[in-house]
């Protein structure tokens, strides 16, 4: 007899720190600063859909001093803020 055992992908949510380890990977230039275009692409590259859209209110939310970039200070919010989309890794 054969046993039809189904394995299932399970997904589990990322925490705050994983986040923050894959917001990190999108500064392209090296700077320590996360750019809205950085951010978009990065975005993109995860498969989130309207991600000049979520770049846009990201970069609004976690921007502090509204330089118009994520610096590492500011990092923490923007984490904090893409956790509540429901990223998770299969």
């Amino acid at each position: 007899m054969r046993n039809n055992w189904c394995l299932r992908q399970v997904e589990m949510p990322m925490t705050e720190d994983q986040i923050k380890g894959v917001l990190r990977k999108f500064d392209k230039d090296g700077d320590g600063k996360i750019s809205r275009r950085e951010l978009k692409a990065g975005f993109k590259s995860l498969g989130l859909r309207f991600a000049c859209f979520r770049s846009r209110r990201a970069l609004r939310y976690a921007d502090a001093n509204r330089d118009g970039v994520i610096s590492e200070e500011e990092i923490n919010e923007l984490a904090r803020y893409v956790s509540k989309w429901g990223i998770s890794l299969t």
